[in-house]
């Protein structure tokens, strides 16, 4: 498969921090949030169904994130995401996780002279 074509897999892990960074954007439904994975990766990154909404349902049973039932654009039906105080704090903590794990696989990829 050409380079260009192929996609990246998801380190475990990354898929909720990917969304809780979305979601610092302001209140998004869920096609919206994997396009905006989608497109601010270059495409490099697609959120499949499988996978993003069982993420969001299992946030929003932790409590990072609220929805709420509302039109699109296009006057469909869709619950819309948003943080809560408790996400933002979970966005902190992955971020810093996240810092700390490229951090160190950077050490092993450009290891210092």
């Amino acid at each position: 498969m050409a380079r260009s074509r192929r996609r990246l897999e998801l380190l475990r892990g990354t898929l909720d921090l990917l969304i809780l960074q979305t979601l610092a954007g302001g209140t998004q439904h869920g096609y919206a949030i994997a396009a905006a994975i989608q497109r601010e990766t270059d495409k490099a990154l697609q959120v499949e169904e499988g996978s993003l909404y069982p993420a969001l349902h299992r946030m929003e049973r932790r409590g990072w994130i609220e929805a709420e039932w509302g039109k699109t654009d296009t006057n469909r039906r869709a619950r819309f995401y948003q943080l809560t105080d408790a996400g933002r704090e979970q966005l902190e903590a992955e971020l810093q996780r996240w810092r700390q794990f490229s951090g160190a696989v950077e050490k092993i990829i450009e290891p210092a002279s």
